[in-house]
């Protein structure tokens, strides 16, 4: 278990102070000229050295992907985004920290940014989040105030300004190409790759584009150490990380813990355990809802991290741990997340445009029972065709969970249609 003094987020409930401040007394903001005055190289490499795995969704590597940046500038300047777009269902641990514990983030932004070469980043928040936004914006303006934002920001001798730009509640604008075409003024759809982002992203220039969360930890991590950080979580898994949990436990929350923690033990330290005990979970969505769920038998072992999970052709995701117990019609749950993935597809490559609007209908006739059998492999096999053939992976996130309730539930919806058949017949 991840013991007090070495949480990153150390206001993630609210509890205390989030003012400037507030933020000080608790160690934040402590020798950030420091930190700067050690060099791009040396900020890169401790991040490296960490293993921090990006904590949006796709777990890359940090430090690899800041090294992508180019080294001296062509003319161009080059930018950070951060992408506050949190929009993924059941995942809600970036809105904690930028409502209660914002100056991790601010700070953040400022190492990351010179770590690149960037004098300018750009947060973009989500349409729905309001308070988030205007306390974060509470905090850049303090910081403004207070010297440790603009000219020569907290006394680094970098120039560096940081700007909050609202979306207006799209989910494909947390694909990190569509928000840089949103961040632009256009339609968010995503762009096609290469170019990547480190090459071409905002206005044609190079940037980085990363997770609130994998920004937040930069500073504590600088500080503390790559190897603190590193010594937590399995080989390659490494460091605390901050997990949401919903659905049927005793007492949802959002918690930071050690990577690697058991599944069962992150429900039963931190949640009251499932609701009705162990023997009542159906299934878990371990990572946000575009990830495969898991079946107890799989759950009671379960290990929370990216390469466990994806083992069990699943993922850690954004770690927004999803509960069901057996009370759930999980057919009809895995229904209403093909109901949201049709509604959010941007429409621009056919085999998402068309599957999502397919899928969700065929899952519809499965919910009542009323399809034949041979649907569900056709239903397979379609997922299949929309799978990693999108420019970008809502394709992905719409098929994976089909294709888990296929794997793991395919009994019941076969029961389904059998039992159906059995009252039309009894009719």
């Amino acid at each position: 278990m991840l013991k007090d003094e070495d949480r990153i987020f150390t206001n993630l409930y609210g509890m205390h102070d989030r003012s400037l401040a507030g933020a000080m007394s608790r160690g934040h903001w402590d020798g950030t000229a420091g930190i700067v005055g050690k060099g791009r190289d040396w900020i890169i490499q401790q991040m490296k050295d960490s293993g921090l795995r990006g904590r949006g969704g796709a777990g890359f590597p940090t430090g690899l992907k800041w090294s992508f940046m180019p080294k001296e500038s062509d003319g161009r300047p080059s930018y950070l985004v951060v992408n506050a777009d949190e929009s993924e269902p059941g995942t809600c641990k970036d809105r904690e920290i930028m409502r209660h514990d914002p100056h991790t983030l601010i700070e953040g932004c400022l190492i990351a940014s010179f770590a690149m070469g960037a004098h300018t980043c750009y947060i973009y928040i989500r349409g729905e989040y309001i308070r988030e936004r205007e306390a974060l914006q509470a905090a850049i303006d303090e910081c403004y105030e207070n010297g440790l934002l603009g000219r020569n920001a907290a006394g680094s001798g970098w120039d560096f300004d940081l700007y909050l730009t609202h979306g207006a509640g799209a989910y494909i604008c947390g694909e990190e190409t569509a928000l840089l075409e949103s961040l632009e003024g256009k339609k968010g759809m995503p762009r096609m790759k290469p170019p990547f982002p480190a090459g071409a992203g905002l206005y044609g220039c190079p940037t980085t584009v990363n997770n609130v969360e994998s920004i937040a930890v930069v500073p504590t991590i600088l500080r503390r150490g790559a190897d603190w950080f590193s010594g937590f979580g399995r080989q390659n898994n490494a460091g605390t990380k901050l997990f949401a949990v919903s659905g049927h436990v005793n007492n949802p929350c959002v918690v930071e813990e050690e990577m690697s923690i058991t599944l069962k033990e992150l429900l039963e330290r931190h949640c009251g355990g499932v609701r009705g005990g162990w023997d009542n979970l159906k299934a878990v969505i371990p990572g946000g809802s575009s990830v495969p769920l898991l079946p107890k038998d799989l759950c009671d072992d379960a290990i929370m991290d990216f390469d466990w999970l994806r083992e069990q052709k699943s993922g850690l995701g954004t770690a927004a741990v999803i509960v069901m117990d057996q009370s759930t019609d999980v057919i009809k749950a895995i229904w209403r997340l093909a109901k949201f993935y049709k509604h959010e597809s941007c429409g621009q490559c056919t085999p998402c445009r068309e599957g999502t609007g397919w899928m969700m209908r065929v899952m519809d006739r499965l919910v009542k029972g009323e399809a034949e059998p041979a649907e569900i492999d056709m239903l397979l096999d379609v997922s299949k065709q929309v799978e990693g053939h999108t420019i970008c992976a809502l394709g992905d996130a719409a098929a994976w969970p089909i294709q888990g309730l296929i794997r793991h539930f395919r009994h019941e919806i076969e029961e389904r249609i059998a039992s159906k058949r059995r009252r039309v017949a009894a009719e």
